[in-house]
């Protein structure tokens, strides 16, 4: 058996909760592809972490006059929570701070490294806060970078992915207690990037990164590859195994690229990888995961699937009364099969893009009106024409050949559109949404068989034609919409799943109850 293809999803902080614009990135995309890819068979290992010792734990902590441990795990435990609520389904969830040995292999891997050259101890000024007496690193600095000029943290500027120093910083001044933060001597431990120049150069030219990607990997070679800080003098983190460095912690980047290596375990690693993340957090999985492969003497062939920031830029939507914008919130409100879809319809690729609540609820009313209204209909009409079980009949009705070619058309660039190859789930839902107005007036247009005089059954062919394309979306939509497609097969008294292929596209077996549910199929 091959070895399972491995998706991953960026770690995030636990210094709060997930909004819809978390989802929107990495989490529900890398879920899509993980259950089609499932349903064809392949095997897949789908996994992630929770970034609990990034330095704006320790600052939200600060801010709340809390523990960081008490921060880190109070979130991780929501953001965990909102990923089984929105249907996103790892097989591993490192948990840094749970997870029996993890501590130790991340020391061993760091102390490894070390010995081998790979980190290397630098003195260089670092910003110091004379007020809070600390060195600043991460979130504690804030200033511009230096690279793009946009508002940054210490370490990377999530606009434009580059990393910095933190003493690098422009305007750089304590994130707790504003003071200009002030340049100091400080020995620290770095990874210098330029002994790796070729293997990198050579891994990104082969792997066929996104363009936005591939120009920033391309700059980074042609400024001369940085010395990128993997450790810092901190309150908060897990502690340098290193003799010299005794109240230093190891960094939240570093960490979130060796977690993925302690995510995928001890298994023989996969002919590929797919990592998906935003482009800010590109750096981690585009750079240092990579360096930390090459220093096992592994060059893994990997496919990267990122996206840009999908913003909120009412902050009302986020601290207001209504709080509009909260992963939690909406999948109270809309379910799991609206948001998925939504996020899906606005992912941001190749350009940023901002949370519409209009475009969230017009997403409601297209399952309410198109999908939802459909299966109704059809459910209503089986009660009524069929006493509620699969007709004896053969799928057919007036433009049935036309209908199934074209679903069988389109099934072909669904496949597309889910592959890992030609990813995009924006057309999937699309795609998605077509075939049902299809079949939708499909319905419609051959509903008035029923009141012919001379019926003589004519209208039952036309309830095995949509239960066919009915059993048919409960496998082609689920990797999109897990919850609803699950519903819809219970109702048809089908097993949950199935290929995305055309052989699902026949109705249930003849004779069989429908199960309806009391309320819609997809969404609520």
């Amino acid at each position: 058996m091959s070895t399972p293809v491995w998706i991953t999803a960026t770690p995030p902080a636990t210094h709060g909760e997930l909004h819809v614009g978390h989802l929107a990135g990495p989490y529900v995309a890398a879920d899509v592809l993980s259950r089609y890819l499932r349903a064809e068979g392949e095997p897949v290992l789908f996994t992630t972490g929770t970034a609990d010792h990034t330095s704006s734990v320790h600052v939200r902590a600060l801010r709340a006059g809390r523990k960081p441990e008490e921060v880190a795990e109070g979130y991780r435990a929501a953001i965990t929570a909102d990923w089984l609520r929105s249907g996103v389904e790892f097989d591993h969830i490192v948990r840094p701070r749970q997870d029996r040995g993890y501590a130790r292999w991340l020391g061993d891997l760091f102390r490894r490294l070390y010995a081998d050259g790979v980190i290397a101890a630098r003195t260089r000024l670092t910003p110091w806060c004379e007020p809070c007496g600390r060195f600043l690193h991460g979130a504690h600095v804030t200033g511009s970078c230096p690279h793009c000029a946009a508002v940054s943290d210490g370490g990377m500027c999530h606009e434009c992915a580059r990393p910095n120093d933190g003493g690098d910083l422009l305007g750089a001044h304590c994130a707790q207690c504003g003071t200009p933060a002030v340049p100091k001597r400080c020995r620290r431990l770095y990874i210098p990037l330029e002994p790796h120049r070729e293997a990198l150069a050579e891994y990104w030219a082969a792997t066929g990164l996104p363009p936005r990607l591939a120009a920033l990997c391309e700059s980074l070679v042609e400024d001369g590859l940085p010395d990128i800080a993997v450790a810092h003098p901190a309150e908060w983190g897990l502690p340098v195994p290193v003799d010299g460095f005794p109240e230093h912690r190891i960094d939240g980047c570093f960490e979130a690229a060796a977690m993925q290596l302690f995510g995928h375990g001890e298994r023989p690693l996969p002919e590929r990888a797919i990592h998906f993340c935003g482009f800010g957090h590109a750096f981690c999985h585009a750079v240092l995961l990579p360096v930390l492969l090459f220093a096992r003497g592994v060059k893994l062939p990997q496919h990267f699937c990122v996206n840009e920031a999908y913003v909120i830029e009412d902050e009302a939507l986020v601290w207001g009364t209504g709080r509009k914008a909260w992963a939690l919130d909406l999948i109270t409100e809309y379910g799991s099969d609206t948001l998925r879809r939504h996020v899906l319809e606005a992912r941001p690729l190749g350009r940023r893009t901002a949370f519409d609540p209009d475009r969230l609820a017009a997403a409601r009313r297209e399952l309410d009106e198109s999908w939802n209204s459909w299966l109704s209909r059809l459910f209503t009409a089986v009660r009524e024409q069929s006493s509620g079980r699969v007709p004896e009949a053969l799928p057919g009705g007036t433009g049935w050949q036309v209908l199934e070619r074209r679903l069988l058309r389109g099934l072909e660039d669904l496949r597309e559109a889910y592959s890992p190859e030609a990813f995009d789930p924006r057309r999937a839902v699309a795609l998605l949404d077509e075939m049902v107005r299809s079949v939708s007036d499909f319905g419609h247009v051959n509903a008035h068989e029923a009141h012919r005089p001379a019926a003589d059954g004519r209208y039952l062919p036309v309830l095995a034609a949509q239960l066919a394309v009915a059993r048919a979306l409960a496998a082609w939509a689920r990797p999109v919409m897990p919850e609803g497609a699950d519903r819809l097969a219970a109702a048809l008294r089908t097993h949950a799943g199935g290929p995305v292929r055309s052989e699902v596209l026949t109705p249930p077996a003849p004779g069989t109850r429908l199960a309806p549910p009391s309320g819609p199929v997809f969404g609520f």
